[in-house]
């Protein structure tokens, strides 16, 4: 019978890569680098040899017109982070359509679709984050050339919610059950000042029972997530007085002191960033003033650091911090008149950094699972819907949602469909070996 799948050559090495694809530390030695262990890739191989799970892979390459289907719909429901309301209530009625009974939308929004296991003792949860990072006004109007599909989100992350979609109708159609009960789960607030929200209050005490948690973001089928890069994110406004540039000049300026803050910034963090595991910070939005002629009364900006490494990004954040009350102590100093300014800093963003296991048994039948369709794994960090449970230490890993992804978070972006079942293939294998597979015979 024919799987459309075919076996990979042994397992090449594997690189840790940030989410920017730059180095997260420098190169293992071939000695230290993970290897793929021979009684996960039995477990996968016995997997792949029943009947029921050969004809499940069969039916995922069949499953193409009506994936299509599913992409342009949810694609063209606008999903900006705090507005997937719409988006989330279609998806919840296309679970229940696919087979699941027991579907439900939480305080925050997030989707939560369960299919009961066999036996119901352990939980594996599968996501996909419903939001994009565009506003609600954005044209979301699906344009198809060939195979590929051009809109706003289309990639990013709407087919890893059709990854779900056929997923699903694959363990129904195969009637494949698994011992453990298995989430089907659309996430909130994944973009931008989202910050995770969805996953935060998915993994909240009092929150469902997970006992493994598989993401499913990102385009690359070699791309294997399986630790968390760690960011935080400031908003720094600066108040003052204000008034005419000629005729209140003496005054401190908050344009002046958002100047000296990022100045001091830049300077002093290189003592940081230039050593150790990769870390990085970048002004990315400023601003306020009302016009050319005017000394501002409210100058604000939005900072964004990152490491893979917990004690790195605080370090980083202590060198913010200090700058800040440096810079806005030099401006004050400056001034000739009037009252000093203030400044308020405001976390807006805080998202976890942490440490996978190359070795722990869902990385290992991730990697199983990407060999015995042909792709060969690259581990790497990033920051997705993964990093929270990687950070309280569970199980955790993001795989790719399949097809060619290409100028995401951009007007422009495209998603193709290439070899998108390989993925769908992926998701199913490390499902069934994570939740395990109830056999007939047992």
């Amino acid at each position: 019978m024919k799987t459309g799948i075919k076996i990979a050559a042994p397992l090449a090495a594997l690189i840790l890569t940030a989410c920017d694809g730059g180095p997260v530390e420098q190169e293992k030695s071939e000695a230290e680098k993970p290897a793929l262990m021979a009684a996960y890739q039995g477990e996968v191989v016995t997997l792949v040899e029943q009947p029921a799970v050969k004809g499940a892979l069969d039916h995922i390459v069949g499953q193409n017109a009506q994936n299509i289907r599913d992409l342009i719909e949810l694609t063209e429901i606008p999903a900006p982070p705090f507005g997937e309301e719409k988006r989330g209530a279609r998806f919840a009625e296309m679970l229940r359509a696919a087979g699941l009974r027991d579907v439900t939308i939480d305080d925050v929004g997030n989707v939560i679709g369960r299919r009961p296991g066999t036996r119901g003792e352990r939980t594996v949860a599968l996501g996909a984050h419903l939001d994009t990072v565009f506003p609600i006004e954005t044209d979301v109007t699906v344009r198809v050339e060939g195979d590929t599909y051009y809109a706003p989100g289309i990639g990013d992350n709407t087919q890893g919610l059709v990854l779900l979609l056929s997923l699903l109708r694959t363990l129904e159609a195969a009637d494949l059950k698994t011992e453990a009960d298995v989430l089907f789960v659309g996430t909130v607030g994944e973009e931008g000042l989202g910050d995770l929200r969805g996953v935060k209050h998915l993994f909240r005490d009092g929150g469902p029972k997970i006992n493994s948690f598989i993401a499913v973001d990102g385009g690359d089928a070699a791309r294997l997530i399986y630790s968390a890069v760690g960011s935080h994110r400031y908003r720094v406004t600066v108040n003052g007085p204000g008034g005419h540039s000629w005729g209140a000049f003496g005054l401190a300026n908050p344009h002046h002191a958002l100047g000296r803050i990022m100045t001091e910034f830049a300077d002093s963090a290189p003592a940081v960033t230039s050593q150790g595991p990769k870390t990085s910070f970048s002004v990315g939005r400023i601003g306020g003033g009302t016009s050319i002629n005017s000394i501002p009364f409210s100058s604000w900006f939005e900072v964004d650091m990152r490491s893979g490494s917990r004690a790195k990004l605080d370090e980083i954040d202590a060198v913010f911090q200090k700058a800040v009350l440096d810079g806005l102590a030099a401006e004050n100093a400056a001034r000739i008149e009037g009252p000093e300014l203030t400044v308020e800093v405001k976390k807006v963003g805080d998202r976890p950094a942490g440490a996978g296991d190359p070795n722990g048994a869902l990385v290992q039948r991730a990697m199983a699972a990407m060999q015995r369709v042909g792709v060969t794994a690259r581990l790497s960090a990033s920051s997705t819907d993964a990093s929270i449970p990687i950070s309280l230490g569970m199980p955790a890993i993001t795989i790719s949602r399949g097809g060619k992804s290409e100028k995401a978070h951009s007007p422009a972006e495209s998603w193709t469909n290439v070899d998108s079942h390989l993925a769908i293939q992926i998701a199913l294998l490390v499902t069934l070996a994570e939740a395990g597979l109830e056999r007939a015979e047992q």
